[in-house]
């Protein structure tokens, strides 16, 4: 008896040990795209291009993504997550020191090409390790998983404007950041597990393209990805560009949504149990779309930054609540489900940023962002489907 107990509290310590591993490594990828984020200005300015050609530069970062996404699920299943997490991540950290050191605008996309490739293949492995936690667990944790991640984004962006105000160098901040998140996942990665069994089984035989119901949730949750993503790496350019704010004062757009999501997915699993998903995802929507209006409408720094908080709110549990829609369609496995969802979800993402970027240069960067209003709308207006019937 008393040994068995040993083990139990042995298994479980590790249990803890991973979770927080899993956690960190959450957390550092956040941090990483922020401080892309904040730099967003910086790389247009030293390199002298438009927003066509920033929105392009991005677009080079989706290919590259597409490109790992193709691979991912045969390297995690052979490699297993731990190990493909710590090697793709790092080189994902490292990568950032390159942002301001390229000898030309066509070295930038091919260092952001493999920049969305390690990207890529680093999230899908840590959200690999995340489901495997839950399956040994028994405890739901994604949500809060999620929270880290934009934690570790308000965390890189409220450092990002302080270095910037402090007047250190972009390129040593750069170097710097790489360094300490190459090695803080690095270490992480040593408690997570080395391999993780295959959770998924192959195509039946005659199987055909997914549902109308699945494929409706993918169009919602790529909407929201877009228009997430548009705010995750233009509000800084918006706020220097269009208002007129100094960067540092800008970076905090990028606090000011992600610290604001981080919020609201912790609170997501407990707000997810006291709501129908169709009410909770229409009115999130709608305060996205609220907020985002306040924030193009407004020539007010500080009105802004209040506005990207709530477009924070509006879009965090977007991606919870149709990727449990997606595991509840009938006639359709969930992990199927989930996995053409957050296939589409993951697409959007990566689109939305180009799609502001052309926009923005047939026009203006504030009319480009229209497009997150049209979108949260868009998806107030579906919310009925994230019944998942």
């Amino acid at each position: 008896m008393g040994a068995a107990s040993t083990i139990v509290r042995a298994v479980e310590g590790v249990t803890a040990i991973t979770r927080w591993a899993i956690r960190s490594q959450f957390f550092f990828s956040g941090f990483i795209f922020a401080t892309w984020g904040v730099h967003v200005p910086t790389v247009k300015a030293h390199y002298a291009i438009d927003e066509a050609q920033l929105g392009f530069a991005m677009l080079a970062a989706g290919f590259g993504a597409l490109a790992g996404l193709s691979q991912a699920g045969r390297l995690i299943g052979r490699y297993g997550g731990g190990i493909v997490g710590a090697l793709c991540g790092c080189v994902y950290a490292l990568l950032l020191a390159g942002l301001l050191s390229m000898p030309g605008y066509a070295s930038l996309l091919l260092l952001l090409a493999g920049f969305g490739l390690v990207t890529s293949v680093f999230d899908v492995a840590i959200n690999t390790e995340a489901a495997q936690l839950e399956l040994r667990s028994g405890k739901t944790l994604m949500s809060g998983l999620h929270g880290m991640f934009s934690l570790g984004g308000m965390a890189g962006a409220v450092s990002g404007s302080a270095v910037l105000a402090a007047g250190l160098s972009p390129r040593w901040h750069l170097i710097s950041v790489a360094a300490v998140m190459a090695l803080g996942i690095g270490l992480s990665a040593a408690w997570m597990s080395p391999k993780a069994p295959a959770t998924s089984a192959p195509p039946e035989p005659g199987s055909r393209l997914p549902p109308g119901a699945l494929v409706i949730l993918g169009v919602l949750a790529a909407l929201g990805l877009i228009a997430e993503g548009a705010i995750y790496d233009w509000s800084v350019l918006y706020l220097q560009q269009e208002l007129g704010s100094p960067q540092q004062q800008a970076a905090l757009a990028y606090a000011s949504f992600s610290g604001a999501m981080a919020a609201a997915r912790f609170a997501g699993d407990a707000m997810r149990a006291r709501f129908a998903p169709a009410v909770l995802l229409r009115w999130s929507a709608m305060l996205a779309a609220a907020s985002m209006s306040v924030v193009l409408i407004t020539e007010m720094p500080w009105l802004a930054l209040v506005g990207f908080a709530g477009v924070g709110v509006g879009f965090a549990n977007v991606v919870p609540i149709l990727f449990s829609a997606s595991a509840r369609v009938p006639g359709v496995e969930p992990a199927r489900g989930i996995a053409a969802v957050s296939a589409a979800a993951y697409l959007g993402f990566m689109a939305g940023p180009p799609v502001i970027g052309l926009l923005a240069r047939l026009g203006s960067l504030t009319a480009a962002l229209y497009v997150v209003v049209v979108f949260a709308v868009a998806l107030a207006a579906s919310a009925r489907y994230a019944n998942g019937r």
